[in-house]
């Protein structure tokens, strides 16, 4: 594994509790209804000091002077009923905490995921995806687990500690300074691991994003894997990945047993000075027995949430490492934004391209694209060409706004693409990328994912526009064939025609084509050619040609070399200048298709 895996370090210093702050800010359902169910806690909490109350009452009153069962029947009945009322509040606020949690944590999940969408393509590309699709889905069952359990524990704890503390000091203020004492101490302690435990479980997270992405990798690269004979070196990355997130998995569990020692020691501590100093009290008749005996009970009320306390808290730290990782992705601004209902509608028709002195350098990168000014007419079909790395697809993207230039403007008849509204940018303008992306569903619901509401009869009538009916016919199950995950059921070349499909029953009023027939044989890219005559006509269309063929078909020739447009015009009159950088690389195409 690469040595990031190794050497992470721990995620910067925001506190605990500004984490808390800003994802309780970020989770405004946990505050519905929180009135209602810290009442209910609080009769749950009351209630379970009433088994010690009544078995001082019951030895006191019932035993001590004499056994008195009517006494005894009061103290047992009274106990009963309180213990019913208990329980129903325990029910029901664990419902409610429950209930309130999935919600509040499925809204960040889907703010999560819907931000993720908003970052722009580099920012997407710059981190592994399977980082980013931890934080929407393991980081956040992190949270979830810890507020549906560790939280209920805590609430229930912190008031069990501070109820119980007051009965003990209405028995006994010595007492209670006895277990104080034994538990002052390793509070201080426990407090100290819990810092380095935040640190460790921040490494723990970020290295189960990690994991999740090499795993990721591992298992959309398999036909590549197979292909090379890696699969030993894969699986030795797999390894180290999962060594190293045990490793620190194992660090932080260290450090929350030696906490959870701790309290166990102070809880032994508490007991035999409470089981002395009580002796010696009973002596001098200051408390009887059944206080002491209650007391007892109470300080096994109070010792059970401090012995719990270091659990939650390895959880609690477990879930601020994930809520710290999330609210890092929600801090980062998307650099390509949706002006929202202030932004404006792209004009009715076909649009008119202009890129007004236009520059883009990747972020630390050289600039790929150099002051380029170009106007494209409404309804024209452009092909823009030139060598791999020339800047084509970076001008795709700018057109599309799937990126922002580095200076200049990019507008469609006249309005600057950073005014223009997403919902109208995305309903007229349509690129289909090189990959063809499909999702795993049939051919139809691929096909419809422009426009869900055609029929089968509409999408059958659109293949058959394409030239594509006999294709459709000789798969298994026509428009219901699955195609897969990522398409793989699909050859490259079929992807490819079930993109087009979906770019043509978008009916986009520009339609951008990112080398969209590269990956067919050449007999069906001769049909599609034939058919994107049809599809084209009337809307303006600008297709980055890798194949010189796609250019030929077009009105007009864009030659893009280094980042910057040396040649303009119709096809026949670019090939005139055998030695221009179009007339080499038509050369060159000639002499491949040969």
């Amino acid at each position: 594994m690469s040595a990031s895996v190794t050497t992470e370090v721990p995620e910067p210093a925001e506190s605990t509790w500004r984490t808390l702050r800003r994802g309780l800010a970020l989770s405004p359902e946990l505050r519905v209804g929180l009135a209602r169910t810290l009442g209910l806690a609080l009769v749950y909490m009351v209630g379970r000091v009433a088994v010690p109350v009544a078995v001082q009452q019951g030895i006191d009153r019932g035993i001590a002077d004499g056994l008195d069962l009517n006494a005894l029947f009061v103290v047992v009945a009274v106990t009963a009923a309180v213990l019913v009322v208990t329980t129903a509040c325990g029910y029901l606020m664990m419902r409610r905490l429950f209930t309130v949690s999935e919600t509040a944590l499925a809204g960040v999940r889907v703010r999560a995921f819907r931000h993720v969408h908003d970052l722009s393509m580099l920012h997407q590309q710059s981190e592994r995806r399977g980082s980013l699709v931890s934080r929407v889905t393991s980081d956040v069952d992190q949270i979830t687990q810890f507020l549906q359990w560790g939280g209920v524990i805590l609430l229930v704890n912190l008031g069990q500690l501070a109820v119980t503390t007051v009965v003990m000091l209405a028995y006994s203020w010595q007492l209670t300074l006895v277990v104080y004492a034994a538990f002052v101490p390793a509070v201080l302690v426990i407090r100290l691991l819990q810092r380095r435990l935040a640190a460790a479980y921040g490494v723990v997270r970020q290295r189960t994003g990690t994991l999740l992405a090499a795993v990721g990798e591992s298992v959309v690269g398999a036909p590549v894997i197979r292909a090379y004979g890696i699969a030993g070196r894969t699986a030795r990355r797999l390894d180290e990945a999962i060594d190293s997130q045990q490793q620190a998995q194992r660090k932080a569990i260290r450090i929350s047993i030696l906490g959870s020692s701790v309290g166990e020691l102070a809880a032994g501590v508490a007991l035999a000075g409470v089981v002395v100093l009580g002796v010696v009290l009973g002596a001098d008749q200051t408390l009887s027995i059944g206080a002491i005996t209650a007391f007892l009970f109470l300080v096994t009320l109070f010792i059970q949430p401090v012995q719990i306390a270091t659990e939650v808290l390895n959880e609690a730290q477990n879930a601020i490492a994930g809520w710290r990782r999330v609210l890092d992705v929600l801090d980062v601004s998307p650099d390509v934004a949706d002006p929202g209902p202030q932004g404006r509608e792209l004009p009715a028709g076909p649009l008119d391209i202009r890129f007004a002195q236009v520059r883009y350098a990747y972020p630390d990168g050289p600039t790929v694209l150099h002051d380029v000014s170009v106007e494209i007419p409404a309804k024209s079909r452009v092909a823009v060409v030139g060598e791999t790395g020339s800047g084509k697809t970076t001008f795709a993207k700018l057109l599309t706004r799937l990126m922002d230039p580095t200076a200049g403007a990019v507008l469609l008849s006249g309005v600057a693409l950073t005014d223009v509204r997403f919902d109208s940018l995305r309903s007229r303008v349509v690129m289909v990328p090189q990959d063809g992306f499909l999702f795993d569903a049939s051919v139809a619901d691929n096909v419809r994912f422009g426009r869900p509401a055609l029929t089968d009869e509409q999408l059958t009538t659109a293949f058959s526009d394409l030239g594509l009916a006999d294709w459709l016919d000789g798969l298994p199950a026509g428009l219901a064939t699955r195609v897969g995950e990522r398409g793989e059921a699909l050859s490259v070349g079929e992807r490819q025609l079930v993109a087009l499909a979906r770019a043509y029953v978008a009916d986009p009023d520009l339609l951008v084509l990112d080398e969209a027939t590269s990956a067919v044989d050449p007999a069906t890219e001769v049909r599609l050619q034939r058919t994107l005559d049809a599809v084209t006509r009337g809307r303006t269309t600008l297709a980055i040609a890798h194949r010189l063929s796609t250019a030929q078909g077009a009105d007009e020739v864009i030659v893009v070399d280094r980042g910057r447009i040396v040649q303009r015009g119709p096809h026949e009159e670019l090939i005139r200048d055998p030695d221009s950088v179009y007339g080499l690389l038509y050369a060159s195409w000639l002499e491949q298709t040969r």
